[in-house]
């Protein structure tokens, strides 16, 4: 078991081993790799999709002195995270396969 604190002060938790975890996509600029998620080369993301449900972002940065966070976030929120990764459908939760297409334009 792995604990996982929520960060924002409640003591609230999950086992990031029991969760699915989703990384960030990424594509090369020419020099750098760039988070999709983040738009930054020093900036990442990733979401846990927890064992009850929930879905988790984790944050975490490469510049010194910052500190990594994780917060829970809703189904909508978690939707257009993985649209802007341009996940496939294969590697989308199957629970948000509408809701991802749902933020299609038309």
């Amino acid at each position: 078991m792995k604990r996982v604190a929520i960060t924002n002060g409640t003591g609230i938790w999950f086992d990031s081993e029991k969760a699915e975890k989703f990384e960030e996509k990424t594509y090369w600029n020419g020099n750098n790799h760039i988070s999709k998620a983040t738009g930054s080369q020093w900036e990442h993301e990733s979401i846990f999709l927890t064992k009850g449900g929930a879905f988790v972002l984790s944050h975490w940065s490469q510049f010194q002195g910052s500190v990594d966070t994780c917060e829970i976030i809703s189904k909508e929120e978690a939707s257009k995270w993985f649209a802007k990764q341009e996940f496939s459908d294969d590697e989308l939760p199957k629970d948000l396969l509408g809701d991802v297409y749902g933020l299609e334009l038309l």
